[in-house]
């Protein structure tokens, strides 16, 4: 009996270390080198310089968006199928919001970041709900009506809004920028026509922590790994002018359309670079 119980615990003793061999056995290396050994490293944002209120001699807000389908901007939004170390811009903000790496905060008229919503909040908000009128497959094949419900879909944020503010530091005599706040919109079709829907806003310095470790894919080279960190302060993005700030607190679909629009939003991103070199003399 004793020798029956010993072979049997001796049996278990070999099948738990088999299992767990099998666990930590990552395979072979996929790649020139292990990549996993850098997403390890504890990457952190790089520290912006202090600002004091003395040296700004001059400011403006500004509201800019970004658009995912534009070339340029793809990073954003692939891929589509998250992959080991590598996840698009909604599904890595999403999964810190339900970590609580990230605080959301609810949309508002002034853009300002003062109700904070949960992971849940998000999701259960974009659950839609859409009456429909149903025939039967049997005879006498009558009508009837239904309610069908969607969920919350990631790949349907397609765009960025971004606040942020540029002032001219006269201690470094130079025009630089401080993004506030970015907002992940929705691009919904509905009656046929497309429409924008917000979803929330994030206080950008303290959504840096994830960022930093999150990589995005460099189309000219994947040797040199970039975050997601990276590509806002290096400004790696190409986006158009909305609104700035101004005394009817109004953005530039409300007084202008079309062309008129576009040609208003360079007019304003030229006059931010103007005001700079109008301080110098040559």
């Amino acid at each position: 009996m004793k020798k029956l119980i010993l072979v049997s615990l001796t049996f278990l003793l070999l099948f738990a270390f088999n299992a767990k061999s099998q666990i930590v056995d990552e395979g072979p290396v996929d790649g020139l080198y292990n990549t996993t050994d850098q997403m390890d490293v504890e990457r952190t944002p790089v520290p912006l310089p202090i600002i004091r209120e003395a040296d700004v001699m001059w400011s403006k807000r500004i509201w800019r968006e970004v658009d995912f389908r534009q070339k340029f901007n793809q990073k954003f939004y692939f891929p589509i199928e998250t992959q080991a170390n590598w996840k698009s811009f909604i599904i890595t903000v999403l999964d810190a919001l339900k970590e609580g790496e990230m605080q959301a905060y609810d949309i508002s008229n002034t853009d300002e970041l003062l109700v904070p919503i949960t992971y849940n909040d998000v999701v259960g908000r974009q659950t839609d709900s859409l009456p429909k009128i149903m025939r039967r497959s049997t005879p006498p094949y009558e009508e009837y009506d239904t309610v069908i419900y969607t969920e919350f879909d990631p790949t349907k944020v397609m765009r960025l809004r971004i606040k942020e503010d540029w002032y001219f530091d006269s201690q470094r005599s130079q025009m630089m920028v401080r993004i506030q706040a970015i907002c992940p919109v929705m691009i919904k079709e509905r009656n046929g026509e497309e429409i924008t829907e917000p979803l929330f806003w994030l206080y950008y310095p303290e959504a840096r922590n994830v960022f930093a470790k999150s990589y995005v894919f460099n189309r000219y080279n994947s040797a040199a790994r970039l975050t997601y960190d990276e590509v806002f302060w290096k400004r790696l993005f190409d986006s158009y002018i909305y609104k700035e700030e101004n005394v009817f607190d109004r953005r530039i679909s409300q007084y202008a359309a079309g062309v008129d629009a576009l040609l208003e939003s360079d007019r304003i991103k030229k006059s931010l670079f103007q005001f700079e070199n109008n301080l110098w003399e040559y």
